[in-house]
């Protein structure tokens, strides 16, 4: 699945162009190493995502195309 819809499907952020700029701006890693938006996110990767002054790190449980919102907090688990 492509990070950036990742990103919005597990609803760590709200709408994918924003997931895309982040990208972009080089505020996500994965596995240590920064991503582009259209990098594919895999079972067991671990996400680094950089907001203002502060950081969040997560690991990629599940990746699936279409989530309700009470699921949404099942496809990762925080490593902070």
């Amino acid at each position: 699945m492509r990070l950036d819809k990742y990103l919005k499907t597990a609803r760590i952020i709200k709408r994918r162009t924003i997931a895309k700029e982040a990208c972009d701006q080089g505020k996500v890693t994965i596995n240590g190493k920064v991503a582009k938006a259209g990098d594919n996110v895999s079972v067991g990767d671990k996400l680094t995502l950089s907001f203002g002054s502060g950081q969040m790190n997560i690991e990629v449980l599940q990746t699936k195309e279409n989530v309700r919102k009470d699921e949404a907090h099942e496809l990762y688990k925080s490593l902070d």
